[in-house]
């Protein structure tokens, strides 16, 4: 299925609030999160027509991916760490 490219746009506005407002960050922060997030590639290439979801559900698939990435770094960053010391 395949979505109206303005009510993506709005879909977009509106996750992109939710994130900002879910983790007390700026527009601006959240919107480069969502954008750069493997759930918006998805939504965008139309995989499982997941912007059919609510705008909750995919701010918090976002934020998920945040902390997954987030830990992620900061494991590496402690490997790091541990071998050059």
């Amino acid at each position: 299925m395949e979505a109206n490219e303005t009510l993506l746009q709005m879909k977009y506005a509106r996750i992109i609030e939710q994130i900002a407002a879910d983790l007390g960050i700026s527009n601006v922060d959240a919107m480069d999160l969502f954008y750069n997030s493997r759930t918006f590639q998805l939504i965008s290439q139309g995989i499982a027509d997941l912007h059919c979801r609510s705008d909750r559900y995919l701010a918090e698939e976002v934020e998920r991916e945040n902390e997954t990435h987030s830990f992620s770094l900061a494991v590496g960053n402690k490997e790091g760490e541990e071998q050059a010391g």
